[in-house]
């Protein structure tokens, strides 16, 4: 198992599914017992029962919005943690601002894997670049580092020249921060003349990590993977050296649900993301993150079985300001519930004589009939007035876009 963090990562798919069929109901009835909001949200559940992802999908969606007004009116978490803050080793704040319990537990934010399958490996230094202040960055890198067995340099953000400067004298192994800032160290570095050799691994979040960057670390010896988490849930799928898509985190249980529901689209079609994690001290239940991605078939060449996503491919929340009133993706899902057994639709916002326009385009054989009941089931939804467009089935973008606001920025 030396190529592998622990034996979980290579488990049958039987096997996970049994381990799944038993935690996953333990997880629900923990959060109803000692999360406050999941007791009131899951009053009427049997826990019981939630076996599968299937199970899992007729719980209600717990959105930021909804994370952010608990915490307003019960604070700090909202009712949504298991424990006082009182037993919890830390606080964060990201945006909203939303705050984060940190556990004092090892590895809390599951970052050992994901380092793990970049090539980090006990003993070895890592050069920390994610910030140490308000969100949690700094402390899932460092926590993963530590549970692997390496020190870590705190170098937060920002200062090049003095990362420079501390990386060729401290001869760290590995860089972990934002994708682009390992380039502005490394630049900086061969400006001042410094050896910075001893880097050779680079683990990356919170960016995006294009694939012109990709090449340049390629060309000069990196290996340089990506991970994909958030400071509500810490590691949710990371890279391995096959490149071939994102592995879910074994902390953790996926959902890919068509933008604005809690309704599960199949394997390779875009939608949010939603995730379940199995952590007893923030027990987040189908938490929509408002990112888009697709689950990939098959399991990674790297040996690893767990389930692989495609990475961060845009935001679910598509909200558009149309004539004074909010258009919402939910409202577009409204429109598909009312007239069953169409394909994919899209809400195209325009701007025609400075008049705001909506354009349906609805996957569908031509029929007038059908055309029209859509203009009413959106006139209905959105209480405004919109064309329909039947295009043929397949021809609109599997990119999880709902609605797509054309009109120019001002």
């Amino acid at each position: 198992m030396s190529d592998f963090f622990d034996s979980l990562e290579a488990r049958s798919v039987d096997a996970r599914a049994a381990d799944l069929a038993t935690r996953l109901p333990r997880q629900v009835a923990h959060a109803q017992r000692h999360a406050p909001a999941y007791a009131e949200l899951l009053r009427d559940v049997d826990a019981s029962a939630i076996t599968s992802l299937a199970a899992l999908a007729r719980l209600p969606v717990t959105r930021k919005a909804e994370l952010l007004a608990r915490q307003e009116a019960a604070p700090p978490f909202g009712g949504f943690a298991a424990l006082d803050i009182s037993r919890f080793a830390r606080v964060f704040a990201s945006p909203g601002p939303i705050h984060e319990p940190e556990a004092d537990v090892p590895d809390y934010w599951r970052f050992a894997r994901a380092l793990f399958a970049t090539g980090l490996r006990p003993g070895e230094l890592l050069h920390n670049c994610f910030a140490y202040h308000f969100t949690p960055a700094g402390s899932m890198l460092e926590s993963g580092a530590r549970a692997l067995g390496c020190p870590v340099f705190p170098a937060g953000t920002g200062n090049t020249e003095m990362q420079a400067r501390a990386a060729a004298h401290l001869r760290p192994r590995c860089y972990s921060g934002t994708p682009d800032f390992l380039k502005t160290i490394l630049e900086k570095g061969d400006e001042l003349g410094l050896d910075l050799s001893s880097l050779k691994l680079g683990h990356v979040t919170g960016g995006a990590y294009l694939p012109g960057l990709r090449n340049w670390y390629a060309a000069r010896g990196l290996t340089v993977l990506q991970s994909y988490g958030t400071a509500d849930l810490g590691l949710v799928a990371y890279e391995s050296t096959a490149r071939e898509g994102m592995i879910l985190d074994e902390g953790v249980l996926l959902e890919i649900v068509r933008p604005g529901t809690g309704e599960p689209l199949p394997d390779g079609e875009v939608g949010e993301v939603l995730i379940t994690t199995l952590n007893p001290h923030y027990p987040l239940l189908r938490l929509a993150t408002g990112d888009l991605s697709a689950v990939l078939p098959g399991a990674s060449p790297c040996g690893r079985t767990n389930t692989r996503m495609r990475g961060w491919l845009g935001r679910a929340d598509q909200a558009a300001k149309v004539r004074g009133m909010f258009v919402r993706p939910e409202q577009v899902a409204q429109v598909a519930r009312a007239v069953p057994g169409l394909g994919r639709l899209r809400l195209v916002v325009g701007l025609e004589a400075e008049r705001d326009t909506m354009l349906l385009r609805a996957e569908a054989a031509p029929d007038a009939a059908l055309a029209e009941r859509l203009a009413e089931a959106l006139q209905a939804a959105t209480k405004l007035r919109g064309t329909v467009e039947l295009v043929p089935p397949g021809s609109l973008p599997n990119d999880g876009k709902v609605i797509d606001d054309t009109r120019p920025v001002p």
